[in-house]
């Protein structure tokens, strides 16, 4: 591992060491800075605090904002929630799948675009529902998701 990602760890680390119920507060700064928890993150956190690399893993594992896995510049949730499945959700799911050659959970080889199922947004008035970053798009019909997909190549 590069010692740059080594030092920056150990200095989140200090810099939570000593507040209770340190370690998702120290996990939270770590992804904030890198964008994921790899194993090996896990396991110099763990050493650093002195517990189990498993009690590390357990907590990433268990907490849905935490992922050990790179994620793409353009992140796209698409809802599976009852009202956008019922919608079509699993149509504009396959389009993305389909223009993006990868499958829900995965990233693109060039790192531009992950694509992921999410739970209710609580939008369901605007069914189906997908997200890219920070960024909502309702209604959303398959035809449409090349536009979507080309707009933020542009970015």
């Amino acid at each position: 591992m590069c010692s740059t990602v080594a030092d920056k760890v150990y200095t989140i680390v200090d810099r939570f060491r000593d507040t209770p119920g340190s370690l998702i507060p120290i996990l939270h700064a770590i992804q904030e800075e890198y964008g994921y928890l790899s194993r090996d993150v896990q396991a110099m956190v763990a050493s650093e605090l002195g517990i189990s690399p498993a009690k590390v893993h357990g907590v990433v594992s268990f907490y849905s904002f935490f992922t050990e896995q790179a994620k793409g510049e353009h992140e796209i949730g698409v809802c599976m929630g009852t009202a956008c499945y019922v919608r079509g959700a699993a149509d504009v799911l396959e389009a993305f799948q389909n223009q993006l050659h990868i499958r829900a959970g995965e990233t693109t080889s060039d790192q531009r675009f992950t694509i992921g199922m999410t739970r209710c947004i609580g939008a369901c008035g605007l069914a189906p529902v997908v997200t890219i970053n920070d960024d909502v798009y309702g209604r959303l019909a398959p035809d449409r998701v090349p536009e979507l997909i080309e707009k933020y190549r542009r970015q």
